[in-house]
């Protein structure tokens, strides 16, 4: 009888998980080869853990992992700042729930509008859906994106109880142009309806920030921390998580007490019984270290479902770079897909098991089906039997399809195994950029779209400028002629402009890129 599938089941009793990479192939030979790369990810996470500069081009250190230890931050001082945050939320979630921090007419506060993208929504949104329950004292709304509808969404939703909402506004350099835009509106939209924002309005921002002198200056509730070593795909742990996260009755200090534990576990210098690092060499042995395939992540869990949009941000944010640390030319990077099982059974699975080998998947397993007992619902077995049969079924056709997996596993979806699975793969993403030698923790791609959107605010101003000035209606070409500028740009503008501001008409032509534009 094989024997072989017990060499590769990591097993943590102390915290409940388990990891199985028998199929991932990581054999003997492989990992003698790695040997190099598996000693500089444990000493560069070393050295990174006790506040070396981890990312050179900003010359910032990296320190998430202080977060849910703050025992090993660098110094006293940012020891005792880490766990001022925390208590701070804590105290502040206490009084919103008790009332000793009052809406503007002395209700209680009974929701939470939390405006932020990327890193400072994605994380909370991903533990607030996993989470939640009917007994939370709060429900979350999320304002994540600069537009009007999905604004007008979350007001819509409010708009009878908004007095009793909360506004946290998270911005770590208090810049973030979607960010503001959906402070302006919040506001906007309180005054609306006779309500001061400051006394609904918090903050979570880096000191002295523009965010936090606004917030400061307006006299709003309160302002919590950010700080320049936190990054915001790895800021869950810090107040950009924590703050909603209490606000809505989740147990923070389970969630960062499951990370914390997990760390500990990534710390261990033997591959086989460390899985942030066996999930790392696992991406290794599936690109080569060159990257250019997908890791699908699958978790059969309908509570996890958010667990792999949140992975995006940490994956492909940190890894997709274009030069490695040298300055060569490197183009890495690992995509990031998925949902949930089985519904992706029903869907994309199809591909993954017959079309081309450029994936591999990490399977989710939560083992504990519900809080209370299940029916059975056929042939002796309740629908989490059929769950968990589905997605065995699913990675014994993978492999036999000669397609790689990884499978994690967690007792339960509470907030101590979200806090784990979190961690591990913030470890095994930090690992990885090791051995690639990449530097995990900047993104300067992010700001080449922010400058062109710059540049395209200030044309889309000028054209306005140069149509009301007109006696009559241009095409996109002659108005590009006037402005110095691309016509398919100007083009796209002005079809916008002219759906939205009623100064403005377009007179579609045929073909539709001669078409005109005027003011009313």
């Amino acid at each position: 009888m094989d024997q072989g599938w017990k060499q590769t089941l990591f097993y943590a009793p102390q915290t409940g998980l388990m990891a199985d990479w028998s199929g991932m192939d990581l054999n003997k030979d492989f990992l003698d080869s790695m040997q190099p790369k598996i000693s500089a990810a444990l000493a560069g996470m070393k050295e990174l853990e006790g506040g070396a500069i981890a990312n050179p081009d900003e010359g910032r250190m990296v320190g998430h992992y202080w977060l849910r230890a703050p025992q090993l931050a660098p110094t006293p001082e940012l020891k005792k700042e880490i766990e001022d945050c925390v208590d701070k939320v804590r105290r502040f979630a206490v009084d919103v729930h008790s009332g000793r921090v009052k809406t503007e007419r002395g209700d209680v506060f009974r929701h939470v509008i939390v405006g932020g993208i990327g890193g400072s929504s994605l994380g909370p949104m991903f533990v607030a859906d996993a989470l939640d329950s009917p007994s939370d004292p709060m429900d979350l709304y999320f304002m994540d994106n600069t537009d009007p509808a999905g604004m007008d969404k979350v007001f819509a939703a409010l708009k009878s109880d908004l007095d009793a909402a909360l506004t946290i506004i998270i911005s770590k350099s208090g810049g973030t142009i979607e960010t503001r835009n959906c402070m302006v509106e919040a506001k906007a939209f309180y005054e609306a309806n006779g309500l001061d924002f400051a006394k609904h309005a918090v903050c979570v921002s880096g000191a002295g920030s523009k965010l936090d002198r606004t917030a400061e200056s307006e006299g709003w509730l309160d302002r919590f921390p950010m700080w320049d070593w936190v990054g915001g795909r790895t800021s869950v742990m810090s107040a950009v998580g924590l703050l909603p996260l209490a606000l809505k009755g989740v147990d923070i200090d389970r969630f960062l007490a499951g990370a914390a534990d997990c760390d500990k576990l990534g710390r261990c210098e033997t591959a086989a019984e460390n899985p942030a690092l066996l999930l790392a060499l696992s991406w290794y042995r599936c690109s080569g270290g060159l990257g250019g395939v997908t890791q699908v992540v699958l978790p059969y869990k309908d509570s996890l479902m958010l667990f792999a949009k949140y992975l995006q941000q940490l994956v492909m944010e940190s890894l997709g770079k274009e030069f490695d640390l040298e300055g060569n030319t490197v183009h890495q990077g690992l995509a990031v897909m998925g949902n949930k099982g089985t519904s992706d059974q029903h869907s994309y699975v199809q591909q993954l098991v017959a079309g081309p080998d450029n994936i591999f998947v990490t399977f989710v397993q939560v083992l504990k089906d519900r809080a209370s007992a299940s029916m059975t619902v056929g042939e002796g077995s309740t629908s989490g039997d059929y769950l968990n049969a589905f997605m065995l079924g699913t990675k014994k056709a993978l492999e036999d399809h000669g397609k790689r997996t990884f499978l994690l596993t967690v007792p339960e979806a509470d907030a101590y195994n979200v806090g784990q699975l979190i961690a591990i793969f913030e470890r095994a993403v930090s690992m990885y950029a090791i051995m690639i030698g990449i530097n995990a923790y900047h993104q300067p791609a992010v700001e080449f779209g922010k400058k062109a959107a710059g540049g395209l605010i200030d044309l889309k101003n000028r054209a306005e400028e140069t149509l009301l000035a007109s006696s009559r209606a241009m095409t996109a070409q002659e108005l590009a002629d006037v402005l110095d500028a691309q016509a398919d740009d100007v083009f796209r503008l002005m079809l916008h402009l002219c759906s939205n501001d009623p100064r403005f008409t377009v007179s579609v032509k045929d073909p539709v890129a001669e078409s005109t534009f005027g003011k009313r």
